[in-house]
């Protein structure tokens, strides 16, 4: 019996760290079990997680499992009678969270240990590379790429055999693949998990990518917040270059290819392939004029292939399982399967790979199980800070990228952010341009100055200053923007705004003309008062509230000072009988 501990990042963060440690004191040289680790199976909402197997087969999956439950744990096994910590085990309705996807990119996720080749290679691990070397040519390669109809992850969609195609086109002997692994949309974790829970993916992937455009090297840029993933990854490379997988003469055939990686500081423009050449070069990640595109001019001017992680993670799969199998996923316009970091007020929040052409509203309530604490949904975040915010009344989109743009929002990269009814649509807009304005380069007037121009009238709406024309302004700002900026940053930066105002007029309305907020969040716009008819004079109210804003005898209701009330909430926090309320 093999215990097999889930560390990834949001693994670690739960505690799961500390419940390998608990139960690693407590083995000793007469245990028959294995204790081992993985990464992220994706089940994000149950960390810790522990899995125990049998063999190769998975016999039950533990839950919520704390330090605490060490000692419970090895005594069940000892014993092996797992039902004695049957209080752990997974429900079927959570489990239903992996059994209605399909899983190719994150195939490996959670079940291999990811500082360990020999388990990548015990499932089927760089046989796709050993094929590709010795059975294919590199226009064969971009030919079966071509056939699955595999697109660009990051965002864009762009045919991915395309730009391999037209970097093995281009004269030149020094070629470059580059990896984007600038993963910065909040709420967004998807190529955290594959580098952090399958390393060896990623590089077979991009192997068998620059073996197809004639690369001699290979180099992932990747986010220096994301620690766990650089070890992982720093590993990976170490041991597929001690096996001959990196370096002269791969698998023993005239391919040679050298493997580095090199750890960004975290802006988010450098998510954007001229942005993070500049970066990769030494500079600072500013986008570049294009053309020339770098598939002729990229990387040290050389011609440059770029791909995401998720992209690359599909490769391997698609040319040991053909093209046509991967095409026969998804929609006629959107091949394949697509992963998204499904976050928010959502019950089962984590990852979920399906394929293209199930609805929002699948795998918000069927699989993410709805939105927690039973209330009502409002909208869904598509494309992080570039995306837009999709109302439950278009929640049967189908996922595809068309299907998507058409409701104002994009793919993106995968970030599913669900909102409920007590979101403020205006609000969410304003954090979205907080976060583009701080990230932008300044290379262009359009990004730099719009954007900031933009947040200044959301921020005056929100704190209750809005002016009739604001919205008229916002909407001639977008275009103005959208137009003008010159990368993909400022280009869709407006997009939250402009849906939001699509789908929430009467909100920007209400905080406008009214001065209220529908959704009770934005501060400025709320006022508190207490029901003298609740109110029981129990005086925890006055004796907890931090600005003496709220008076009144003992057994008599009480009152708030407006004037002083700093809208903290504590009143509400602490009063037992409702009496407080928010208007």
């Amino acid at each position: 019996m093999r215990l097999v501990v889930g560390q990834g990042s949001c693994g670690v963060a739960a505690g799961a760290g500390k419940t390998y440690a608990a139960i690693k004191a407590l083995m000793n040289e007469n245990d028959t079990f294995e204790l081992g680790s993985t990464g992220c199976i994706g089940m994000c909402f149950l960390e810790p997680i522990i899995d125990v197997y049998e063999g190769d087969e998975l016999v039950k999956r533990l839950v919520h499992v704390t330090e605490d439950h060490a000692a419970a744990i090895v005594d069940a096994v000892r014993a092996g009678e797992l039902d004695r910590i049957s209080n752990l085990f997974i429900s079927d309705d959570d489990a239903s969270f992996l059994e209605q996807q399909t899983r190719i990119a994150l195939r490996n996720c959670g079940i291999i240990d990811p500082t360990d080749i020999g388990s990548y290679k015990a499932r089927d691990g760089y046989k796709a590379l050993e094929k590709v070397l010795k059975t294919m040519t590199p226009e064969e390669v971009i030919e079966e790429i071509k056939v699955s109809g595999l697109a660009g992850r990051g965002g864009a969609g762009f045919p991915t055999w395309f730009k391999w195609n037209a970097a093995r086109q281009s004269k030149g002997e020094e070629k470059y693949l580059i990896c984007n692994a600038d993963e910065g949309d909040p709420g967004a974790f998807m190529d955290r998990a594959v580098i952090e829970s399958d390393p060896h993916t990623l590089i077979e992937g991009m192997l068998i990518g620059a073996y197809a455009i004639g690369a001699s090297e290979a180099i992932v840029y990747v986010r220096a917040e994301y620690p766990l993933a650089i070890i992982n990854l720093n590993n990976a490379i170490s041991q597929a270059r001690a096996e001959g997988i990196i370096g002269k003469n791969i698998m023993g055939t005239d391919f040679s290819c050298e493997f580095r990686y090199m750890a960004g500081a975290g802006a988010f423009v450098c998510g954007e392939e001229t942005a993070l050449i500049e970066s990769l070069e030494g500079k600072r990640g500013m986008p570049r004029l294009k053309p020339p595109f770098p598939a002729a001019a990229g990387y040290k001017m050389k011609p440059s292939n770029i791909n995401n992680v998720e992209t690359f993670a599909n490769v391997a799969w698609i040319i040991l399982n053909g093209g046509d199998k991967f095409a026969a996923m998804g929609t006629e316009t959107s091949k394949g399967t697509k992963v998204f970091a499904l976050t928010g007020k959502i019950k089962r929040g984590g990852l979920v790979e399906i394929p293209m052409g199930q609805t929002l509203r699948h795998v918000i309530f069927d699989i993410g199980g709805g939105i927690r604490d039973d209330k009502k949904i409002k909208a869904v975040q598509m494309g992080g800070p570039s995306g837009g915010c999709i109302p439950e009344h278009l929640l049967d989109t189908v996922i595809d990228y068309k299907a998507l743009g058409a409701t104002g929002a994009i793919m993106g990269s995968g970030g599913m952010v669900v909102m409920n009814e007590d979101t403020c649509m205006v609000g969410m807009a304003k954090f979205f341009l907080d976060f583009t304005s701080k990230e932008s380069c300044g290379k262009c007037v359009h990004c730099r100055i719009g954007t900031k121009r933009m947040l200044e009238v959301l921020t005056r709406i929100v704190e209750g200053n809005g002016r009739e024309g604001d919205v008229e302004l916002l909407e001639e700002l977008c275009i103005s923007i959208k137009d003008g900026a010159l990368c993909g940053l400022g280009q869709t930066a407006p997009n939250p705004v402009l849906t939001t105002i699509r789908y929430f007029r009467d909100e920007y309305d209400a905080h406008i003309r009214e001065k209220r907020c529908p959704a009770g969040e934005c501060r400025d716009l709320l006022t508190f008062t207490i029901d003298a008819d609740k109110c029981k004079g129990c005086t925890l109210c006055a004796r907890n509230c931090p600005a003496a804003a709220i008076t009144g005898q003992v057994k008599t209701p009480h009152v708030i000072d407006n004037e002083k009330c700093i809208k903290c909430g504590q009143c509400i926090k602490n009063c037992k009988f409702g009496a407080v309320q928010v208007m």
